[in-house]
């Protein structure tokens, strides 16, 4: 670890090197813990700690948890929920702003969570944006709100552009936001578009919530022979509408087989307090297990008898 201060020459990455297909990718799941702030600065120092640990230690992709950035509104007074949708709306353009920069500072692929935005039409989307190291930025909608979502913030879920992967120097990535993860349709498209790791920022209240998450994130990874990487938040907003309680428990999940973590569970974060997985995800383990493991869940489909039309 560093002493703080801005790093210049970062532990060199796994998957920083000049193939296009890398051997190895090192991840870090965020457990970010909520709490009153005072203003935006003390948000942004929270952020920049987690980013800084994880170049530290030579990562490739960091993940904070879904709806994070709703600790921004906690430093007022507690908004009624159109009040807080505008507001948190009106802070995004900062929030991507200063998570650009920070992804080219430390040289780190973020996936910055999500919250909530107005997009053009003006629906409401829970949105989830991507930064990568080399300056652009992506992002994806969440397809499948929460009932929750819609009657307490409105909003609606994303389109099939929301379903594609995003290319990185790692490889296609995947982003399955929470609820998400509970649909196995938009995990298996990911990963016939050519995902191997999909990431899940997650939001849950209580334990039961976030075990539907795990429990589904575990399956996505058997059955697409994938690593699932979940963040999730902990701590509580009591002056943010709809963000009282959270219970969390993030972890990097890997398939069931030989070469993986016997209980598929690279790593993982204490249950319900601040801190960061990180785990070592070797694609090649990934692809031969693929190829010739106990199970090949992936060339066993019957497309014959089943199929999914995305047009």
């Amino acid at each position: 670890m560093s002493n703080g201060q801005p790093i210049t020459q970062p532990l060199k990455s796994p998957c920083m090197t000049a193939s296009p297909h890398p051997e190895k990718v090192r991840v870090a799941a965020v457990q970010y813990g909520l709490r009153g702030i005072s203003g935006p600065e003390a948000f942004e120092n929270q952020v920049e700690y987690f980013v800084l640990s994880a170049a530290d230690y030579g990562c490739d992709f960091i993940v904070f948890p879904e709806l994070f950035p709703m600790q921004l509104l906690s430093s007022g007074e507690r908004l009624p929920a159109v009040e807080a949708m505008a507001a948190i709306n009106a802070a995004t353009p900062h929030f991507t702003a200063v998570m650009t920069s920070l992804a080219q500072k430390y040289r780190i692929n973020i996936i910055g969570g999500s919250h909530p935005v107005r997009i053009e039409t003006g629906a409401k989307r829970n949105r989830c944006h991507i930064f990568l190291r080399d300056g652009s930025t992506h992002h994806r909608d969440k397809l499948h709100p929460t009932p929750s979502e819609r009657e307490a913030w409105g909003i609606e879920g994303g389109t099939t552009r929301d379903a594609d992967v995003i290319e990185t120097d790692c490889g296609p990535i995947g982003i399955t936001i929470c609820y998400d993860s509970e649909f196995p349709e938009l995990p298996r498209r990911l990963v016939d578009q050519g995902a191997e790791i999909l990431f899940v920022p997650y939001c849950t209240d209580d334990r039961r919530g976030h075990l539907r998450v795990r429990y589904c994130c575990a399956a996505r990874a058997v059955e697409n022979q994938c690593y699932v990487v979940t963040a999730g938040v902990t701590g509580n907003l009591p002056n943010v509408f709809n963000m009282d309680i959270h219970h969390a428990e993030s972890a990097i999940l890997t398939p069931s087989d030989m070469p993986f973590a016997r209980d598929g569970i690279a790593a993982e974060v204490t249950p319900n307090t601040e801190g960061m997985a990180i785990a070592d995800l070797s694609l090649a383990d990934l692809r031969e297990a693929r190829a010739g493991g106990a199970v090949r869940n992936l060339a066993d489909r019957r497309h014959d008898l089943y199929r999914i039309d995305w047009s």
